[in-house]
């Protein structure tokens, strides 16, 4: 097999295409021909060091393919399947060991492509608007980098809810993206707090913030008296030290820094959002944009483009 290694904690130059012995799966694990692997900033943040994990690394959250073989003690997945993930870190590779209760299968008619392409982000889109701040009719909610592949999920599902959604972006390219999504209003990031304000009055009901640093204070002045801020994410670098007693002359503000794992604990939670995401990607209720295919050899040049925030939509890896 080939796959993409972090030896060593760095920017994109340190990851290495190499020639690796072909795994094997072990109990309860199954093994998995890889036809897409997405490419997501906690890839960047583990090649950073950021979230630290054991090296040598094969990153990569998210992927689909095929079963070719399972473990012992699998006995509802078989080889022929095709299968999703998310998670679980290894995908970057031709061939990727996955345990079997991580695996979703995908519904008829579904290309891999586009189901490695939402696994990760799509999930994530699901728990934030149906869990973290379960969104109801009316409400008004911005989303940042609304045309990157979170923003653009995450406004279509919104809508399907019955949101008002403001996105900011950043450039005009990326505005008519957004507005294609559903975006009934856009901002540049300049000034977006005011912006928000002056189209809502009193200003939104949830902010989802996958960006930080930069964009960290404008959210929070952006929230009405009682609003949440969703901090998933940090494009733009970490935000820091912050004193909580803040968002209670703000307006008894909300503030939570969720992350997947924690919505997807149980296999029950997990299928029943990966049917809805997949279901919804099938029928075509939910649109994926995959802006880019990179070779897999290739992964340091996706990482690039996707740190200097040269790309809209989802990047993959093809083997």
């Amino acid at each position: 097999m080939h796959a993409v290694v972090v030896p060593a904690y760095g920017d994109s130059s340190v990851l290495e295409y190499r020639e690796l012995p072909d795994p094997e799966p072990g109990p309860g694990e199954v093994l998995v021909d890889v036809a897409a692997s997405g490419v997501n900033f906690i890839d960047v943040y583990h090649r950073m060091g950021r979230y630290p994990r054991p090296l040598p690394l094969i990153p990569g959250e998210e992927a689909a393919g095929t079963v070719t073989a399972v473990g012992p003690g699998v006995a509802d997945v078989v080889p022929g399947d095709r299968v999703a993930w998310a998670q679980w870190t290894g995908s970057y590779a031709t061939k990727a060991v996955v345990p079997a209760d991580k695996v979703i299968r995908l519904p008829e008619g579904l290309a891999p492509d586009l189901a490695a392409a939402v696994m990760l982000q799509g999930l994530t889109a699901h728990y934030l608007t149906h869990s973290t701040y379960a969104v109801r009719p009316g409400d008004d909610v911005l989303v940042h980098a609304a045309a990157g592949g979170m923003g653009l999920l995450l406004t279509q599902i919104l809508k399907m809810r019955g949101a008002r959604v403001i996105g900011t972006v950043s450039t005009p390219e990326k505005e008519k993206l957004a507005r294609q999504a559903g975006a009934d209003e856009v901002l540049g990031y300049d000034g977006f707090a005011e912006g928000v304000k002056r189209i809502t009055g009193s200003g939104v009901h949830v902010v989802y913030d996958g960006v930080g640093a930069a964009t960290f204070e404008g959210s929070l002045a952006s929230l009405r008296p009682r609003g949440m801020l969703a901090l998933y994410g940090a494009a733009s670098g970490p935000v820091p030290p912050f004193d909580p007693q803040r968002l209670n002359p703000a307006g008894s503000l909300f503030l939570t820094r969720p992350t997947l794992g924690h919505y997807i604990a149980t296999r029950e939670e997990l299928v029943s959002r990966a049917d809805d995401v997949l279901g919804w990607v099938a029928s075509g209720a939910l649109k994926v944009l995959v802006s880019e295919r990179y070779p897999l050899a290739e992964a340091g040049r996706a990482h690039d483009d996707l740190e200097g925030r040269r790309t809209t939509g989802k990047l993959l890896l093809i083997p």
